[in-house]
């Protein structure tokens, strides 16, 4: 499954945000903080995947070090990239807009 993170609302510069707003859900910032982080861990590991199956189509498996040419295509998939949102923006904006779903198992009540 791969998502497109350029069509993300998300900022691509740090903005500062409502602490209000960050802990609205949880009723706890710091909880929020430890969600954001897990889905930006989450959507890192998904965009290096995706950046890494595209360049694996350019691998020169040479031994030639003296052959070093430049690839176009090649850079532009990496200038694609660096022109994203950071994971962590995006995870903020998802978890603003009610995207990320999340349960601590410490605070449900078991129905033995």
């Amino acid at each position: 499954m791969s998502i497109d993170y350029k069509k993300s609302s998300a900022p691509v510069s740090t903005i500062t945000w409502d602490k209000n707003v960050m802990s609205e859900s949880t009723g706890n910032i710091y909880e929020s903080v430890v969600i954001i982080a897990k889905r930006a861990n989450q959507i890192s590991v998904e965009v290096k995947e995706e950046l890494n199956k595209k360049l694996l189509e350019f691998a020169s498996y040479t031994d030639n070090l003296e052959e070093v040419f430049e690839n176009r295509e090649q850079i532009e998939i990496s200038r694609y990239y660096e022109r994203l949102p950071k994971a962590v923006c995006i995870a903020t904006q998802e978890f603003v807009d009610g995207d990320v779903y999340s349960r601590n198992p410490s605070t449900e009540v078991s129905e033995d």
